[in-house]
């Protein structure tokens, strides 16, 4: 890595430290390792169960079964007989019951309750050591969960292989397994290679329904579940895992989480030997997302459908304690993703996720969310690498279908230099149907891409609408063919600081930020309106303090002025939703820029090089920001020409303060047509030499050297020998001498001065006494003649 390179990491870690809330923790856990991969997806059996598990009102199962089909009916039947005779009440009491692996478990339909595992931990299991979590329940080992495995679940399945659970009814709510939210899972398979869950239902938990840790080899199989305080269906930190035709709702997190999956691609670029853990036929939605993964590597997710959501699907690097990131390499094909524009943040504001779990009215339709999420989104990727988003249909989300931003390593608890900015790199979103049904009806998105700028590699389709930035890097035909590849270490300013807004989310706090949108924040409220209206109010005052003081003479300087204040005032409405993601917010900066070049430009011929040159160089940083944003984002640079622009124009804006405020150095003389019209007004006047013997009239008189209404002398041409204004007392001082400058543009010798009123220079007598003073003429704001 050069010096170069190395600073600008330095620096966008820096700020990425400042412009980065800290992370809560989605999901902590004990530490775990990734499985080694030798195992399989398991197989489903078909043959007799091994176990069963049923109620015992006979009544009641008979009313449950009455509309089954014949066979299934007869088989339910049959089933209940036999587990009346040698079955369970409960299904913990079946599994504990397993000895070897490779059984069969069936459950009659039935709402299990699981009453024995429900009470309180009592005796050394309420006593056990362990560190809290942030939510405030115990991260307990596997001993830990062994010896006490009803702590947090309602069912445990410790180190069970190839067990295969099952329900029997004709659908998968025929079969309930309730934890009635005084549990954190329903289920915990932890350690079990092999399981195979199917036909049946989990719900209402204190964090999921559905868990599976550590395990090499699972299937989900048209499993429902639903309300719950974070996941549905949670696996962690597992490998060979397959979820098919599943479904999930009313989760506060997400329906689907496949964290930490099996980290089996790093090192790879698109083309990969396989994927972890496929998803494929599920339906997610009402929940906060669809689907979530924290260090999701590895996983296939496809033709599947999340909706009415509040984002359809994420991915992330953004929370500690997950094995395997940054994430890296989900594959997403032919997924349906459309209308996640839900907003549950009100039950947040008002209380109702304030109460226990039991009386928020989960049920209802209430969703608690979790984290901070972007409503109205489709696919959120909050720094991730190497994924690919291809074929799906994307359309009818109010606020973007991609989403796409870095994470520094700090917020993971990495502090290494080198892999602060190792996040959001070659991502690719191409040929997707944004916009557009299956049935081929126009369902637009509001955008099609939101990206912060950060990460190298990244590309997307080249028929994108709507998408701040308006100009994208292009896919090609071939995967990591990219057209206007970009590499920048740091996102665009202002989006790095509305993410810093509005990261800053508790739900337990009932803390939701008040400038960000995401929460309901509208108009003014917001901090992206808020900080463009504040930089242009700034820039408005200064400059026309600078324009009214030192530049209105030129015509090229109020032109240029007009200009800068129609192009701040579009910078405030390109900085609304409905405007950022077109060429608004170029043309913006495009006219602002032609500003400040073009007082640049006066100023450097009035005397001032120094102001004028750093003026003329902000135009241009500012026109190169409109080319960045509006034409094509320019290659071979670091940081977005906004960081150095944002940090220039503090220096400008100080710097044209002072000028506007010094005081006798106003120009006022005769309007010029190009800005050239002579060094400012009085700029020689400190080095003016006083006419010998010239008394100065304190009344500001006509006496020997007085000017009246006339500037430097009362010659020709004050400004320097240029033109034929004068500055006509501009700064409202009489009596003031020309100066030795302005007479040798004129040819004259700085020795003769002058008289007063006559514009002829009188020399002194040859003994060296002062000339008779001359009769002092009429004086005039123009020549004197």
């Amino acid at each position: 890595m050069s010096w170069t390179r190395r600073l600008l990491v330095i620096l966008a870690a820096l700020a990425a430290a400042l412009l980065t809330a800290p992370a809560a923790q989605a999901h902590e856990e004990r530490p775990v390792t990734l499985p080694d991969g030798t195992g399989s997806v398991p197989v489903h059996r078909a043959g007799e169960p091994d176990l069963l598990v049923c109620k015992s009102d006979r009544a009641d199962f008979e009313h449950r079964i009455s509309g089954f089909p014949d066979a299934l009916r007869s088989r339910n039947l049959k089933l209940f007989d036999r587990c009346q005779k040698s079955g369970y009440r409960h299904l913990q009491q079946a599994v504990d019951a397993v000895t070897g692996p490779g059984r069969n478990i069936a459950i009659l339909p039935g709402l299990y309750e699981e009453e024995p595992s429900l009470p309180a931990p009592t005796g050394a299991c309420s006593r056990l050591k362990a560190p809290n979590s942030q939510l405030g329940y115990q991260i307990l080992s596997y001993a830990q969960q062994a010896k006490c495995p009803h702590n947090q679940n309602l069912v445990a399945i410790l180190g069970k292989k190839d067990l295969q659970i099952e329900g029997t009814g004709a659908e998968r709510t025929d079969v309930v397994i309730d934890a009635k939210y005084r549990k954190l899972n329903a289920i915990r398979a932890d350690g079990s290679d092999g399981v195979y869950f199917k036909n049946f239902t989990a719900q209402r938990t204190t964090f999921n329904s559905l868990y599976i840790l550590a395990q090499d080899g699972f299937v989900i199989d048209d499993v429902l579940t639903r309300w719950n305080d974070e996941y549905g269906f949670l696996t962690f930190a597992s490998d060979h895992g397959l979820y098919k035709n599943c479904e999930s709702y009313g989760n506060g997190d997400s329906g689907i989480y496949p964290g930490s999956a099996s980290n089996i691609n790093d090192g790879y670029g698109y083309k990969v030997p396989r994927y972890s853990i496929e998803i494929t036929g599920c339906h997610s939605h009402h929940n906060m997302v669809g689907y979530s993964g924290t260090a999701g590597d590895s996983v296939y997710v496809h033709d599947n459908e999340f909706d009415h959501n509040m984002g359809g699907a994420s991915m992330d690097s953004a929370f500690p304690g997950h094995p395997g990131l940054p994430q890296n390499h989900a594959r997403f094909e032919r997924n349906l993703i459309h209308d996640n524009n839900a907003d549950y943040y009100p039950y947040v504001a008002d209380g109702t996720c304030a109460k226990p779990p039991v009386e928020r009215g989960y049920e209802n339709g209430v969703v608690c969310p979790q984290i901070s999420m972007p409503p109205g989104t489709g696919i959120i990727t909050a720094g991730g690498n190497w994924n690919i988003y291809e074929n799906n249909w994307v359309y009818g989300q109010q606020r973007a279908a991609f989403f796409l931003s870095a994470v520094p390593a700090f917020i993971r608890g990495e502090s290494a230099l080198g892999r602060q900015t190792d996040t959001s790199h070659h991502n690719r979103y191409a040929n997707n149907h944004l916009g557009t049904d299956k049935a081929g009806n126009a369902r637009p998105n509001r955008t099609d891409v939101w990206w912060d700028g950060q990460g190298d590699g990244n590309c997307w389709q080249s028929d994108a609408g709507p998408s701040t930035p308006r100009s994208l890097p292009a896919c090609g035909d071939e995967r990591g063919a990219v057209t206007g590849r970009t590499d920048r270490l740091m996102g665009e300013p202002v989006k790095l600081a509305q993410l810093l807004v509005c990261a800053d989310y508790n739900v337990q706090a009932r803390r939701l930020p008040a400038g960000c949108d995401w929460y309901g924040a509208r108009g003014i409220e917001r901090i992206e309106l808020q900080a463009a209206l504040g930089i242009a109010l700034v820039l408005v005052l200064v400059g026309g303090v600078l324009w009214w003081r030192r530049l209105r003479s030129s015509r090229l300087a109020t032109a240029a002025s007009v200009l800068g204040l129609i192009g701040l005032g579009l910078d405030v409405a390109g900085s609304t939703m409905g405007l950022a993601a077109g060429y608004l917010p170029a043309v913006a900066l495009l006219l602002t820029g032609l500003w400040w070049t073009g007082i640049g430009l006066v100023l450097r011929r009035r005397g001032r090089p120094g102001l004028g040159w750093t003026t003329v160089l902000l135009g241009a940083l500012t026109l190169l920001d409109a080319l960045d944003k509006g034409v094509f984002m320019i290659p071979w640079i670091p940081l977005s020409p906004a960081w150095v622009r944002g940090l220039l124009g503090v220096v400008w804006v100080v710097w044209a303060v002072v000028a506007a405020a010094r005081h006798g150095e106003r120009g006022t003389g005769r309007a010029d047509g190009d800005g050239a019209g002579g060094t400012e007004s009085g700029a020689g006047a400190g080095a003016a030499d006083r006419a010998p013997g010239a008394d100065a009239d304190p009344a500001g008189g006509t006496g020997a050297g007085a000017d009246r209404g006339m500037g430097a002398g009362a010659g020709r041409g004050s400004d320097a020998g240029a033109g034929r204004g004068s500055d006509a007392g501009a700064d409202g001082s009489a009596g003031a001498d020309g100066n030795a400058g302005a007479d040798r543009a004129r040819g004259q010798d700085p020795g003769r001065v002058p008289a007063a009123g006559t514009g002829r220079a009188t020399a002194p007598e040859p003994d060296g006494t002062p000339p008779p003073p001359a009769t002092a003429g009429p004086a005039t704001d123009g020549d004197a003649s």
